[in-house]
């Protein structure tokens, strides 16, 4: 059935993205211990926390509405 195919090609579509965007937010988020059911995550925010400033720009030039730019 065409109709079924449809529906289930659309749910594991939908599962992959959902999947994609809580592990974009959990990297985002600083938490250094995260528990869900019986799985229990301890990772060193740290280390992430100082990639996160080395790849700022190092001269940012605040714009007008508040915004900053990176200068090339």
């Amino acid at each position: 059935m065409v109709m079924s195919e449809v529906f289930w090609t659309g749910l594991y579509t939908s599962l992959i993205g959902f999947s994609i965007a809580m592990g974009a937010q959990c990297y985002k988020s600083k938490c250094s211990q995260v528990e869900f059911c019986c799985i229990k995550i301890v990772r060193d925010t740290t280390v992430e926390e100082e990639l996160d400033i080395q790849q700022r720009p190092q001269n940012p030039i605040q714009s007008q509405n508040g915004h900053f730019k990176a200068e090339l």
